[in-house]
């Protein structure tokens, strides 16, 4: 495998190097060359790579928010709630059917003019 071939599993294995090019902080030449002269294991890689232990970390931290969040929910009031919400559906349904139902539609005549 050449030296490219590795680099590009580098940048694989560190995709936040992307936003450092993509923002314009560094090009894949330089890069490339930080690679070809201090190799992948370099403390340079440091300033480039916390970025994605902070990612990593607030991912995991939200995640675990939602995990306590979701923890916390009350089964039965969260059920009582679908309950009432089901009823309102149906009772709702119920106004809209019956409106309906009871109304027959009778056309007028055609030589009938506003109750000749």
């Amino acid at each position: 495998m050449g030296k490219i071939e590795e680099f590009k599993n580098f940048v694989k294995n560190n995709p936040n190097l992307i936003k450092y090019v993509d923002s314009n902080e560094m090009s894949w030449q330089k890069f490339y060359e930080l690679y070809d002269l201090y190799g992948d294991e370099s403390s340079v890689w440091e300033n480039y790579t916390t970025v994605k232990n902070d990612i990593q970390k607030s991912k995991s931290s939200s995640f675990n928010d939602m995990f306590e969040w979701i923890k916390n929910i009350d089964i039965d009031s969260f059920q009582n709630n679908i309950n009432s919400i089901q009823r309102v559906l149906s009772v709702l349904q119920e106004l809209g059917t019956t409106k309906n139902d009871n109304i027959e539609y009778k056309p007028r005549p055609i030589y009938k003019h506003f109750e000749d």
